[in-house]
């Protein structure tokens, strides 16, 4: 496959140990109309180096929505900072793609036109996008689809080809917010095993918001744990597993239930403590 052009500029180059993308310090009040103030994010520090597939995990309510769209350029930090290729993030950036909760095709195209846009929009020839569309398509298991309308589509398709759509320009950094919360166990085992296909084509790195703990260990490299509110970094975990995934027998695999026992003694008081 003829391997897309990055969407940044030729200065968006790190050393393998620098990091692509950075929350120093991240803090974020919001204040009511009456003048309270609520402290949502008290300091996040994360960091993120080149092709790396970091998993945010945190009770319900912490804040990990909050985090990504600081993250992602949505949103201002009250204090601290965001920093991406060592520049301070201040808007949104064409080489950081954002996949919400939702699929968010537009329903007046086709899935090929949909997964083709973000390649049209970058002044790629019709020709290397149809190359590079057939592709992704193939590997997404949507095949015989490309000329179907989004509401034609499953809601797993449709969360497919939002993620291809996103994955297909190579953005440098992709940011995932709880993408698979929606699906039921079976459909979320197949989009993992598509995400970790399509995520090994590119050159990606990748920060994945989830509250499933099982999905946290079967696709990072680390694991984030956050606190409940005012939320901070309980500890960041690596995932010392070996790659490529088995996502259908993740129990057999070696180490996968030591280590998500481990995660789950340090992290399960914060569990409780957001449902008292």
């Amino acid at each position: 496959m003829p391997q897309p052009t990055p969407a940044g500029s030729a200065t968006d180059v790190v050393g393998a140990d620098e990091p692509v993308l950075e929350l120093d310090g991240v803090r974020k009040t919001f204040v009511s109309p009456s003048g309270e103030s609520l402290t949502v994010l008290d300091g996040i520090s994360v960091r993120l180096v080149a092709h790396q597939f970091t998993v945010l995990v945190g009770p319900s309510g912490c804040g990990k929505t909050t985090l990504l769209e600081a993250a992602v350029g949505l949103s201002t930090p009250t204090a601290g900072e965001v920093r991406c290729f060592g520049q301070p993030l201040t808007e949104l950036r064409k080489d950081v793609g954002y996949i919400t909760q939702q699929a968010n095709l537009f329903p007046w195209y086709t899935l090929r036109e949909n997964v083709e846009l973000p390649l049209q929009l970058r002044g790629v020839d019709k020709a290397e996008r149809r190359d590079r569309a057939a592709r992704f398509i193939e590997i997404a298991g949507l095949q015989g689809f490309d000329k179907h309308y989004p509401h034609q589509l499953s809601g797993g398709m449709q969360k497919r080809a939002s993620i291809i759509r996103t994955l297909i320009y190579d953005p440098q950094v992709v940011l995932m917010d709880e993408p698979f919360g929606a699906l039921d166990a079976q459909t979320r085992m197949i989009m993992q095993d598509y995400l970790l296909t399509l995520w090994a084509e590119t050159e990606s790195t990748v920060f994945f918001v989830t509250h499933d703990l099982h999905e946290a260990v079967l696709l990072a490299d680390n694991v984030v744990l956050l606190t409940g509110r005012p939320t901070k970094v309980k500890e960041d975990v690596p995932i010392d597993l070996a790659r490529p995934r088995n996502v259908f027998e993740s129990y057999t695999m070696p180490g996968f239930v030591d280590t998500y026992d481990q995660i789950w003694n340090t992290f399960k008081s914060e569990v409780r403590g957001s449902d008292a």
